[in-house]
């Protein structure tokens, strides 16, 4: 089902809760701890309500395909474990009545989600669901949406969201979407196009045509809003690409610009490096001004700045001390000084939604690996250990970050293909993440806007 980036972002409401839900629920979810034993949950087909006779076989369709999104999405976590439906002893139907909890028991099961659609009288489709604690017996969640038919798959994430968070107490991180750079052709002439896809892969759209190179997109912390950098006509240009409207503007030409722009937390500002008489420093550019103040003023490189979440500090990679490495300072450019110390150079750094950690890119022993570390230096990790990771992105909650991956060439110059990967904060959860182009450049959105209203 096609349907346009405006429908899927703005047109889901919440329109009712349902029953009540425990207070004290015996199911939680430590998100906490490194390796953990997935919890199991059963997630069955939601049920139709048959008050349309010729909508039966198409909410059918639509119950299996919600259900297989909400498991796939829990099951990334690494959190849970689905249940195979071929073992379920209990069949789910559309009443609204508790399940008998006694046919879960034997399969282990902990958290069961049902489900029912319907088909309303304006031609929406309403989704029902209720989490249920299979062990102290309760429901612990239950919420309606009122959405567009074509919209199931978006309503699948919200559920998602609202579960994750019931379970872990940690905001969902499902209804989302990655722009990347989608590469394609002979890897000698790669035509290079900005794209963007549900966070599971689905949804895959591109917004360039691939007449000139794009790089390096950055996602807006609070709009449906990217900042990317391009070549037009060899000239490096800033554009400004609003996701809903699906329309860019051009924020300004800078030929000397060696790094795409990062949105300040307000998404007032954008921040960039430029170079200048040899030496590359910091800009920021007031988006509506578009005056450009330039915060630091030093021999060599310095380059990828990002804002804390706060906006009141800003982390940085520099070779001022000889070798590159990560430096933070106040938003001003005042108060400069060094966190990283460790074996290797440092690069990318992007601050954390949380404002806890940084994660970066670490380059040393061959490799090039994804880490984290506070803001204030301690506390580093590497959570990958691949030939070439680079170019992490935050999840909007602060667990989880994309990355891509490039492998090895090959002796005959063939073999190297980025992709996206995702890893958690313990680094135990790693997988790749489908697109159907080589992929590179990640950069992870905020929340997407629902409208929300009473009964």
């Amino acid at each position: 089902m096609k349907f346009s980036i405006m429908q899927k972002l703005v047109s889901l409401v919440a329109i009712v809760m349902l029953g009540t839900t425990a207070t004290m629920a015996q199911l939680r979810v430590d998100v906490t701890r490194g390796s953990v034993d997935p919890v199991p949950i059963a997630i069955p087909e939601f049920a139709p309500v048959a008050d349309v006779e010729t909508s039966t076989g198409m909410l059918s369709d639509i119950g299996v395909s919600i259900a297989q999104v909400i498991t796939s999405n829990l099951v990334s976590t690494g959190l849970f474990r689905a249940i195979d439906e071929n073992a379920f002893i209990e069949k789910i139907g559309a009443a609204r009545i508790a399940p008998n909890f006694a046919s879960w028991r034997p399969l282990a099961v902990q958290g069961l989600v049902t489900g029912r659609l319907q088909i309303l009288p304006d031609g929406n489709l309403r989704v029902e669901f209720r989490l249920w604690d299979v062990v102290g017996e309760v429901q612990m969640e239950g919420v309606a949406y009122n959405t567009p038919v074509s919209n199931w798959r978006r309503t699948a994430h919200v559920i998602s969201d609202r579960i994750y968070s019931r379970l872990t107490g940690e905001d969902g991180y499902f209804d989302t979407r990655i722009v990347y750079i989608a590469g394609q052709g002979d890897p000698l002439d790669r035509k290079k196009r900005l794209a963007i896809m549900d966070q599971d892969g689905a949804n895959q759209q591109l917004l360039t045509d691939g007449s000139y190179l794009v790089l390096t997109p950055r996602f807006s912390p609070n709009r449906q809003e990217v900042t990317y950098l391009s070549y037009y006509n060899d000239q490096p240009r800033v554009y400004l690409f609003n996701v809903l409207s699906n329309k860019s503007e051009v924020l300004g030409d800078f030929p000397n610009m060696t790094f795409a722009p990062r949105f300040s937390p307000d998404g007032n500002k954008v921040i960039m490096s430029l170079a200048e008489d040899g030496d590359t420093d910091i800009y920021v550019m007031d988006l509506r001004t578009r005056k450009v103040t330039k915060l630091t003023d030093n021999p060599g490189i310095d380059t990828s700045p990002s804002y804390s979440p706060d906006g009141r500090k800003i982390v940085f990679n520099s070779d001022r001390g000889g070798s590159q490495q990560l430096y933070v300072m106040d938003a001003d450019g005042a108060n400069v000084h060094r966190i990283s110390f460790g074996n290797g150079r440092y690069a990318t750094p992007v601050w954390s939604p949380r404002g806890d950690l940084v994660a970066f890119t670490k380059i040393g022993e061959k490799k090039f690996r994804i880490g984290v570390m506070r803001p204030d230096g301690t506390g580093e990790r590497l959570l990958t250990n691949a030939y070439q990771d680079e170019g992490p992105t935050w999840s909007p909650n602060g667990r989880v970050l994309i990355f891509f991956r490039t492998t090895r060439y090959q002796k005959n110059g063939t073999g190297s293909k980025p992709s996206l990967w995702s890893v958690d904060l313990t680094g135990y959860n790693e997988h790749q993440v489908p697109t159907p182009f080589d992929a590179s450049d990640p950069a992870w959105s905020p929340p997407l806007p629902v409208i929300t209203k009473g009964r």
